[in-house]
């Protein structure tokens, strides 16, 4: 196929396109077929028909400690981090695929939109 017979703007669009199906499939892919990781669990906490895990950060004295030594601010950036973490995993992955797909495709197909058109696009370069 020759790149050359189109122009810098379809390239683009076709490039968005591209993003799009390719991202969009392997997101699909991964929430077929992924599953919610557990969480890391220090011990479970047991109801009366279930039992809860206990992850380090879900205790007070765990907490009280962080915050002695670290201060509020590093308390809300271990948490910042936990969350920013939990988004590369399972279910969560998939659907920040999703979202990443649909910025970067829509960020290209806004390039190709805002470019002038070619004005040498009739002859082939040599």
């Amino acid at each position: 196929m020759r790149w050359n017979i189109f122009d810098r703007r379809t390239r683009l669009e076709l490039v968005g396109l591209l993003i799009l199906v390719a991202g969009l499939g392997l997101a699909v892919a991964i929430d077929l077929t992924a599953t919610d990781e557990p969480v890391p669990a220090l011990g479970y906490e047991v109801d009366s028909d279930s039992a809860q895990p206990v992850r380090p950060d879900d205790s007070k004295q765990y907490l009280r400690s962080m915050e002695m030594y670290n201060g509020k601010t590093g308390v809300l950036l271990y948490e910042l981090r936990m969350w920013f973490a939990g988004l590369w995993r399972g279910r969560a992955l998939a659907r920040t695929l999703y979202c990443l797909t649909a910025a970067a495709s829509a960020l290209v197909f806004l390039v190709a939109r805002r470019l002038p058109p070619d004005s040498g696009s009739d002859s082939p370069r040599e």
